[in-house]
């Protein structure tokens, strides 16, 4: 079973532009561990990908920026389902849920570190 991934918010200002290293060196951990696909390469200066997963995309870039600093939130129609399904892509993927609010809202959520550095929150809306 997957979890459906449908937005993808950001932590600065755009989750097209996230800065990797390596784009060949990020793409394995996206594919095999976080169920997204490439759907567009530009070896133009900085050199980019664009990844997607359901409805959303994200744009990973060689652009000097610090991977560290940057990363998004994924909401997801059930955060369990999606913690599972990331955990069977790897089991050495050790995440606790929790519970945050973000404004008015209440999350359950978990975080990913990707090898590159950037950090992911994903996460479901309580209701």
């Amino acid at each position: 079973m997957r979890a459906k991934f449908f937005r993808a918010s950001p932590y600065a200002d755009d989750a097209m532009n996230l800065p990797v290293r390596s784009i060949d060196e990020a793409i394995p951990f996206y594919d095999s561990k976080m169920g997204f696909r490439v759907v567009s390469r530009s070896d133009d200066d900085p050199r980019r990908i664009v990844l997607q997963r359901d409805t959303i995309q994200i744009g990973l870039a060689e652009n000097g920026g610090d991977p560290s600093q940057e990363g998004c939130f994924f909401e997801v129609d059930d955060v369990e389902v999606a913690l599972a399904e990331l955990q069977s892509y790897d089991a050495s993927l050790n995440a606790d849920l929790k519970t945050q609010k973000h404004g008015e809202t209440n999350y359950r959520l978990f975080f990913v570190v990707a090898p590159d550095g950037l950090c992911y929150c994903v996460g479901e809306a309580l209701k």
